[in-house]
């Protein structure tokens, strides 16, 4: 079976569509699953679709998984498919808000939508949300540069200074990171003791926030932006810190600062990051990168085929290690139900304990 799921995590990667067969007991007889993963260009959501895919097999369900190239247009496409085929849940991590047209025709169909990983904003035709705790990622490496940079001993006299990275600006995921983050170093920075380089915004909804975000989450912009800033806003200013929202940024920021004579031999900013990609892991333990914050996805595709086997029994979700929450995940058009699992927050004193001895994955891989 594990051959099997490999096999599938290849495919899924070159072809970007894979179906895998299966039967389930439910009420309505056998069910078929839908799952729209955004994109492939960040390593983790090639591992969400694999996991998901494997897991929905695992419990006998029929499942395809789709991947949409950042393209939400393709993505609306690929979800029409599967409600074409029958599709009675579908699982979905959206490019962005357009996806709300295919989830009200889901709605007309009566098939369930599980939001995964971010939420689906501007719609009301849903009523479930799985994801990690996302405000405490961002507090994960807000605290992360506090510690570092040794905030609380810093003076206006003698600032820390940091730039700052958002994610995509059509996720409201890099929302909820920032301020997270955001709400750590606020206190700093109006006392003086921190010193914002570059567009400084102190909250999401900030007009500032959108000079930092990073059109769906690529390298190549952040890195762009980020040697702009070398040439510009801190050309004479030495860095001590980076707020970057994931691994795939922190890297292409980290290759920008290493062309810059003031980050010569190592010399580099401390700089955080998200979610655990191996490359990054390779980062923390050279010291190029600080930090990351682990979102085991093997833990979160598990956690949404469990609530998805639920609604489909038209059984009440027991989420285990998931908490509930009822109040704070807001569409703009209703609340919807969201089961939160917990991050760690990973640095090269337990890099090994977190993503090695865990499985997740092998020391000789991280190269």
């Amino acid at each position: 079976m594990k051959k099997i799921v490999a096999i599938v995590a290849v495919l899924v990667v070159a072809c970007g569509l894979v179906f895998a067969g299966g039967t389930a007991d439910t009420k309505g007889g056998s069910a078929f699953i839908g799952l729209a993963m955004p994109e492939t260009h960040v390593e983790r959501w090639q591992k969400d679709g694999a996991a998901l895919l494997a897991d929905a097999v695992a419990k006998g369900y029929k499942a395809e998984v789709a991947y949409g190239d950042a393209d939400q247009t393709k993505q609306n496409q690929q979800i029409q498919d599967f409600l074409t085929k029958g599709a009675k849940l579908l699982v979905i991590g959206s490019v962005n808000e357009g996806v709300a047209s295919v989830v009200a025709d889901a709605a007309k169909e009566k098939a369930i939508v599980i939001a995964y990983d971010r939420l689906i904003t501007g719609s009301k035709d849903y009523d479930y949300y799985i994801t990690f705790d996302n405000y405490k990622v961002g507090q994960f490496q807000g605290k992360a540069l506090e510690t570092a940079l040794k905030l609380s001993e810093a003076t206006k006299a003698a600032p820390k200074k940091i730039t700052m990275f958002a994610g995509s600006p059509t996720d409201n995921n890099a929302k909820v990171f920032f301020d997270g983050a955001i709400d750590v170093l606020r206190p700093y920075v109006e006392s003086g003791a921190l010193v914002l380089v570059g567009p400084a915004p102190l909250k999401s909804s900030d007009a500032a926030f959108t000079k930092i975000t990073t059109e769906n989450w690529r390298a190549d912009i952040a890195k762009t932006r980020m040697e702009n800033l070398l040439n510009n806003d801190a050309k004479n200013v030495v860095l001590d810190g980076i707020l970057a929202p994931n691994d795939t940024l922190a890297r292409a920021i980290i290759e920008a600062c290493a062309t810059d004579a003031k980050y010569a031999k190592g010399k580099l900013p401390v700089v955080t990051g998200q979610d655990g990609e191996i490359a990054s892991i390779a980062y923390i333990r050279d010291g190029k990168q600080y930090m990351t914050v682990f979102k085991d996805t093997r833990k979160l595709a598990a956690a949404t085929i469990v609530l998805a086997d639920a609604l489909l029994k038209g059984q009440a979700p027991n989420i285990p290690g998931a908490r509930l929450d009822t109040t704070s995940y807001d569409t703009g058009m209703k609340k919807v139900k969201a089961y939160l699992l917990e991050p760690v927050i990973v640095t090269k004193a337990n890099y090994k304990a977190v993503m090695v001895d865990s499985g997740y994955y092998k020391e000789s891989d991280i190269k």
